[in-house]
């Protein structure tokens, strides 16, 4: 576990802002909490850190400019919300980041950007490049064109994905609750803060609500999900309260200031980060206990003969969950054959898939280097 005096040597940062820090109830923008947070940002930037900002408050900006009285629940509506106010969110931080003399690009990211492996990748080469020509990325959910089946569903899960993919020293989410809690504080006076967490396990996961509030879309287990991918890459996470006075610089100068979640000590390589957190699960594999003992216990990649089951239609190239004999996921990886082929020669031996398929092939269904453990 680390030590909080670290975060002054970090370099790569990336801010997440919610909605509940960027807009008043009415849904319009609280332009005094932007001003402090883009000051603080740019000062980052003026000390020779890199910055990346993911920001949300494109609906809640529209439903503010449109006169609605509350968030809207259809997507159109939330589409139409979202066309008009990122153009004002865009426009804001353009003017307030411009005070101090820094550029800002903006960079609208879905789903399949992550999803698709050759997107994933392209859009990583572009914030690199911003990065490498001095300007601040400010990224959201392109929400105008995304739809229920492609969202991502709340920039707590946008940001982790893009620290991982950038491999960020830290996140900084900042959010309406100063950080990790035993139970909800709003509803319960004797739940307890908890300012470290070495380890996210099952009774952390445990511990996250499910509400976010009104005009936002994120509660505690979206943040507790965000800390599990960026742990995992070797990103330091740390949840705050956005409203608390100059919340970056203090956190970033080691202050004892929200939940921190150090990273694993062995982190995932970029490739097999794409396929825990960011591939789309095409069916899935059912294994016996054996094949399940030497992909947990062993290392090894899996054989037909491991294999008991198949469910759904997935080509070769895509990515699956492979379940145990309970249907308890043990891992995800990449296939070697189509869910067709996978049904013909599961129980049976290596030597014995050229005969049963009728041409030469690989050995494995999946091999160990396009596997990962327990993800998920």
């Amino acid at each position: 576990m680390g030590k909080r005096s670290s975060f002054t040597q970090f370099k790569r940062i990336v801010v997440k802002v919610g909605t509940s820090t960027l807009a008043y109830n009415t849904g319009k923008l609280n332009l005094t909490c932007m001003e402090h947070l883009t000051r603080q940002m740019a000062d980052l930037y003026n000390e020779g850190r890199e910055v990346i900002l993911v920001t949300s408050g494109a609906i809640g900006a529209g439903v503010g400019k449109l006169g609605l009285h509350r968030r809207p629940k259809s997507i159109p509506e939330k589409q139409a919300c979202a066309a008009v106010g990122q153009g004002i969110l865009l426009h804001m931080y353009e003017k307030m980041f411009a005070e101090y003399g820094v550029v800002v690009g903006q960079v609208l990211l879905s789903r399949e950007d992550f999803s698709d492996r050759r997107r994933f990748l392209n859009a990583r080469n572009t914030l690199e490049a911003l990065l490498r020509m001095g300007v601040v990325p400010l990224i959201n959910e392109n929400d105008t064109v995304a739809v229920e089946e492609i969202k991502l569903g709340d920039n707590d899960h946008l940001s982790a994905l893009v620290a991982a993919s950038i491999d960020a020293d830290v996140l900084l989410l900042l959010s309406d609750i100063d950080g990790l809690y035993t139970a909800d504080p709003r509803r319960d006076a004797a739940a307890a803060f908890i300012p470290e967490v070495p380890e996210i396990t099952p009774e952390i996961e445990k511990l996250a609500g499910t509400a976010g509030s009104e005009l936002g879309t994120g509660g505690m287990s979206t943040k507790i999900y965000a800390a599990k991918i960026a742990t995992h890459s070797g990103v330091t996470m740390v949840i705050a309260r956005g409203s608390e006075e100059n919340v970056i610089r203090r956190v970033l100068a080691g202050e004892e200031l929200g939940t921190v979640f150090w990273p694993l000590t062995r982190k995932l390589e970029t490739r097999k980060r794409w396929i825990a957190y960011s591939a789309v699960l095409n069916g899935k594999i059912v294994i016996d206990d054996g094949a399940a003992h030497a992909l947990l216990k062993e290392g090894k990649s899996l054989l037909p003969s491991g294999v008991t089951a198949v469910e759904g239609s997935f080509g070769a190239g895509d990515t699956v969950s492979i379940c145990d004999a309970s249907g308890r996921e043990i891992a995800r990886g990449i296939v070697n054959f189509g869910s067709d082929e996978i049904s013909r020669i599961m129980g049976r031996r290596s030597d014995e898939i050229v005969q049963i398929l009728g041409y030469q092939c690989n050995e494995e269904v999946v091999h160990r280097n396009n596997m990962v453990l327990e993800a998920g």
